[in-house]
């Protein structure tokens, strides 16, 4: 015993020994967390090997870094080095348990959301979670019993060159055989799955890092030339409005609301014997309402505010954190800009900071008169949520704000109870919760009655105002609430297996348009949050030929039902793109006919240009070079969301930006609402 005891000393005397002992331990915990805590989606022998491959070759170059240093500084800087390896690991865990994503150079910059996110992150802590840094705490006990000498002598350039020869060797050998199996690796990175699942996290890292710079420096580099591509584009997938609808709602106010986290399954779904969203459900039936059934929420790394952001401009949030946040000062052609500018007056409700997705910055680039947020709510302890106050009280306190607005108006109300991870006292409970044993799915449709309740209330208001047959209104959900981490628990809410085709099926939200004298009905179309703002100018005749928007009129005969979501996926009516797969949207079974795969190639190389062009607009803020016919260029100085110091009604003090144009009686009404 004594013997191997002085060998292993012996092999750790030299910092060498120490080194691939700390390559070893990151390598296999590495390898072990991306095999156990990500869905990649391992379907051959050659990415198995890949999955074991790729951590090691970023270990021993990450951690050789330290060989330039002498001394302890080595040690010191390997540690450390190792730490932040195993925190970006676990950091990445924790991130992907709700978002089944990847942390991205962008998302780190949304730091002024992380004190209203925190008691979802704690929500998904776990006790094993200590053991992501059990490896790190027996390498510094190493170092400080001394089993672990700390050699003096400095590594030697050789030694040192050699060290990182072999990284960059194991690391483009990992490459080369990721690129038999998944040829345009790095060119077709829409998802990122792919990347970590290929090359591991930490390579993952540097690209994302890459990707993140690139993107920055478009709008630099961006001129108005960049918009011939994208305009001829956007002009030849055009869809004309259906004459039967269009301009069907010509004059009448707006309201969005926007459904946090309802997913299309709830609908009609039972729980107990009982009607989870009885409300929503009824609006189903309802003879002026359209819903549509086959409709999916396309957002990313920006859930909500993605969902903003599409269904104001028409555009695709970007593939890495959110428009919201680092493109704010963007120039932008949004509904409540357009609208605007034909004597709308328009606000945003929302019983959450102003701050929280950037949203007092952005909403000034899209146009909105007002943003009303938690400092125009009485917030009293009991009706708080965790990402605002609850939404009864929040529509509730929204009526007199938004009887403050001169009408025609543009809102959007955006609702929190139902959000992750679903917590509600048991005095606001009408429905047990369900019985899967996964906690948040369970209480997931306790939420979801409680956010129904709450819309029906709302409702009941519109109707006695007389805002109800006055108003369009539109109900979107925003992104989904259950993600497939909870796979099991969805198999048994569901009653059948939940694959990847399934799991897909599962992004489909509810879409809600309420006209008067409209008919109604349930709508099989499929479409997109891309294709909502479309759809809603056309409704109230406002054409949309000239502006630069990659969705299409969902009433039109010309709409586009290919769905693109962010990672290079789409669905249509007829194929559904998995991972490099494609499926019979009405089966579900796997595509192997020649002709058949050859349109979906077809599609999946539309849905990949029309994603790009998207980013080229974003990334380029290239509609500050491209104006419509008829519309000028939002000026965000003009905008300004304070809320009044005293208990008198808000003040309408953005009203001067309606269009010049409204008529006396508009003008007037402005006035009195001033007053």
């Amino acid at each position: 015993m004594n013997n191997m005891l002085s060998k292993g000393q012996s092999i750790f005397s030299k910092y060498i020994g120490f080194f691939f002992l700390a390559v070893f331990f990151l390598w296999m915990k590495t390898y072990f967390v991306q095999l156990t805590q990500f869905e990649l989606g391992i379907e051959n022998t050659l990415q198995k090997i890949l999955l074991f491959l790729n951590p090691l070759g970023s270990s021993i170059l990450f951690l050789g870094i330290a060989s330039f240093f002498k001394g302890r500084k080595k040690y010191i800087t390997l540690m450390v080095l190792y730490f932040f390896m195993s925190f970006l690991l676990y950091a990445n865990t924790v991130y992907y348990r709700f978002f089944n994503d990847f942390i991205t150079l962008p998302t780190l910059t949304q730091t002024q959301n992380f004190g209203d996110v925190s008691s979802s992150v704690l929500s998904l802590l776990r006790p094993y979670d200590l053991l992501f840094f059990a490896d790190f705490a027996f390498l510094l006990l190493m170092l400080v019993f001394k089993f672990a000498k700390i050699e003096m002598k400095d590594m030697s350039r050789r030694k040192a060159a050699a060290v990182f020869s072999l990284a960059l060797a194991i690391s483009c050998a990992n490459l080369g055989l990721a690129e038999t199996d998944r040829p345009q690796l790095l060119t077709r990175g829409f998802d990122r799955n792919y990347i970590v699942k290929y090359l591991g996290m930490y390579n993952y890292t540097i690209y994302d890092a890459v990707q993140s710079t690139k993107a920055s420096a478009q709008r630099v580099m961006a001129d108005s030339n960049d918009t011939t591509e994208v305009v001829n584009f956007t002009s030849s997938n055009y869809a004309e409005p259906n004459p039967e609808y269009f301009g069907i709602a010509e004059g009448k106010n707006v309201i969005y609301i926007h459904l946090e986290s309802i997913q299309t399954f709830l609908m009609n779904y039972e729980l107990h014997g009982e009607e989870v969203t009885p409300f929503l459900n009824s609006l189903t039936e309802d003879k002026n309402t359209l819903y549509f059934d086959n409709f999916f929420h396309q957002t990313a790394q920006g859930k909500t505010a993605d969902a903003e952001f599409i269904l104001e401009n028409s555009l695709y949030g970007l593939p890495q954190g959110s428009a919201f946040t680092t493109k704010g000062m963007n120039t932008y052609q949004s509904a409540p800009g357009i609208l605007g500018q034909k004597g709308y007056s328009s606000a945003v409700f929302h019983g959450n900071s102003g701050t929280f997705w950037n949203r007092n910055e952005i909403y000034k680039s899209f146009g909105y008169n007002h943003f009303f947020d938690s400092s125009y709510y009485e917030l009293n302890e009991e009706d708080m949520a965790d990402y605002g106050l609850m939404d009864k009280p929040f529509f509730e306190q929204s009526e007199q704000l938004l009887e403050s607005l001169p009408q025609p108006f543009y809102t959007k109300f955006i609702t929190v109870s139902h959000h992750y991870p679903y917590p509600l006292a048991e005095d606001k409970a009408t429905i047990a919760p369900h019985t899967t044993g996964d906690k948040s799915v369970d209480n997931y449709f306790r939420t979801a009655r409680y956010a129904d309740e709450a819309l029906e209330e709302f409702f009941n208001y519109l109707k006695e105002s007389g805002l109800y047959e006055n108003s369009v209104i539109v109900m979107y959900g925003d992104h989904y609430g259950i993600s497939s981490n909870h796979t099991k628990a969805m198999e048994e809410v569901l009653g059948h297996e939940v694959g990847a085709f399934e799991q897909t099926g599962l992004q489909r939200v509810p879409l809600f348009i309420r006209v008067p004298g409209m008919e109604g009905g349930i709508n099989h179309e499929y479409g997109g949050q891309i294709d909502l703002m479309p759809t809603l100018m056309h409704l109230l005749g406002v054409d949309t030929k000239d502006y630069l928007q990659f969705g299409t009129d969902l009433l039109s005969e010309g709409h586009d039902d290919v769905i693109p979501f962010r990672n290079g996926d789409f669905v249509s009516s007829t194929i559904t793109s998995i991972s490099g797969k494609y499926y019979d949207s009405k089966t579900g079974e796997l595509i192997e006919d020649e002709a058949r795969l050859k349109e979906a190639e077809e599609m999946q190389a539309v849905v990949e240009n029309k994603l790009a062009l998207s980013d080229k607009v974003v990334n380029g803020d290239l509609l500050r070079f491209y104006e419509p016919e008829g519309f000028e260029a939002i000026d965000r100085s003009q905008y300004n969301y304070t809320a009044p110091e005293d208990d008198s009604e808000p003040s309408n003090e953005n009203e001067e930006q309606t269009d010049e144009t409204s008529t006396d009686q508009e003008q007037s009404s402005t006035e009195e609402d001033t007053e």
